[in-house]
């Protein structure tokens, strides 16, 4: 899947800040339960987006700088970046319509 992308602290700006696509980040953790029950849906995402969105899953464990850097408190977080900049921030586990619903105005 081209648009589901693991991104980490080093490759973070590359990936998401200097994209020209929108990034939609998942924040998560391995021993999250809501996170792996999002997971899913954050595919169907990428794929029902693919070529308009692209999507990031950081593992907030292995990359403690990004997840600080935007105030990470909560997983699953999701923040959708455009041009370099967080434009929505979801928050939980929630339905792939109210997710896609938040990413629609920015693709």
């Amino acid at each position: 899947m081209s648009n589901l992308t693991h991104v980490t602290d080093a490759s973070f700006k590359e990936e998401v800040l200097d994209n020209d696509l929108p990034v939609l980040v998942d924040f998560w953790a391995a021993w999250c339960g809501p996170c792996k029950l999002i997971g899913p849906i954050v595919e169907k995402i990428a794929d029902a987006n693919e070529g308009r969105l692209k999507i990031g899953k950081v593992d907030v464990d292995n990359n403690q700088q990004v997840a600080a850097q935007y105030g990470i408190r909560s997983i699953p977080t999701l923040i959708l970046f455009k041009g370099g900049k967080p434009v929505e921030q979801i928050i939980g586990l929630v339905p792939m319509d109210q997710i896609q619903s938040k990413v629609d105005p920015y693709l």
